[in-house]
């Protein structure tokens, strides 16, 4: 066995004693498993739901300034946070505290963790972002559902950083991306499990990156999904290892001219839409 088949067999070791429950799986925060309880329940009040998030000075201020963005100026910037939540409606409220948990729910340790970190959120974000905004013109009723989808999609490469305890544990770029093609899926399905999502965002898992699925005959959730994927990777792909969009499922369902595609062979939409894609990316990172 060579000495990088002999490294990756640690690495590989560690993540499955992980999946097998030797080691403690990340778990949401208490705080927002009581505010998607609050969410849930259909007596909850907007001053009772206020109270909860309160407890949270750091996702107050999150939802403070998130009300206050470009996306919902109003005439008067909200100024409590009672207002900032009848501004954004509960499933706006419910889906940034789910940013927020999954932004803060892995200890990092050391540079090399917090750059892996920082590489898997980024390309997260910037595909959940161009699955959100491409929600609406392709007729998807909720932006906010596609972009929870997309971001947990790849929770399970989040959860693989979590396996690693320590600085001199963490693996190069070159084996966390094999261990994340490896056990991403898989690990994904059993923290969301865990949380006790929705069945849907689990299918998600199951479905990302498969650009032969889809279901229905509309613009659905799993294809929103991977729109936002492969653009996100489109313009890495150096070595075209990605298929022509004009092969995925989710694009064929697309009529003229959102079908158009740019010079580069993607979405001529998401060209158009960058400006929204980046204000939406910035405000998640």
């Amino acid at each position: 066995m060579s000495t990088a088949e002999s490294d990756y067999s640690v690495y590989r070791r560690v993540v499955t004693q992980f999946m097998n429950g030797e080691e403690q799986l990340p778990s949401l925060p208490t705080i927002t498993l009581d505010i998607r309880r609050a969410l849930v329940n259909p007596n909850t009040s907007v001053l009772g739901l206020t109270r909860v998030i309160s407890k949270d000075p750091a996702l107050s201020a999150l939802l403070m300034k998130h009300a206050s963005s470009i996306a919902f100026r109003t005439t008067q910037a909200p100024k409590t946070l009672e207002q900032v939540i009848r501004l954004l409606g509960m499933l706006e409220v419910d889906r940034v505290t789910l940013v927020h948990s999954l932004k803060s729910l892995f200890t990092l340790h050391g540079a090399a963790h917090r750059n892996l970190f920082i590489s898997v959120w980024g390309r997260m974000t910037q595909q959940a972002s161009i699955s959100a905004v491409l929600a609406r013109p392709l007729g998807f009723p909720s932006a906010d559902h596609a972009l929870l989808a997309s971001l947990l999609s790849d929770v399970g490469e989040l959860a693989i950083l979590s396996a690693f305890k320590d600085a001199s544990q963490v693996p190069s770029p070159e084996v966390y991306a094999r261990l994340c093609r490896e056990y991403g899926k898989s690990l994904g399905i059993i923290v969301l499990k865990k949380w006790a999502v929705d069945e849907c965002y689990i299918d998600v898992v199951r479905n990302a990156g498969d650009w032969a699925f889809t279901e229905g005959r509309g613009v659905c959730l799993i294809d929103l999904v991977n729109l936002g994927r492969y653009h996100a990777l489109h313009d890495e792909d150096v070595h075209g290892r990605l298929p022509p969009l004009g092969e995925l499922a989710a694009h064929r369902k697309l009529v003229p001219p959102l079908d158009a595609q740019d010079s580069t062979g993607a979405l001529a939409l998401v060209a158009s839409q960058q400006e929204a894609i980046q204000r939406m990316t910035s405000s998640l990172r």
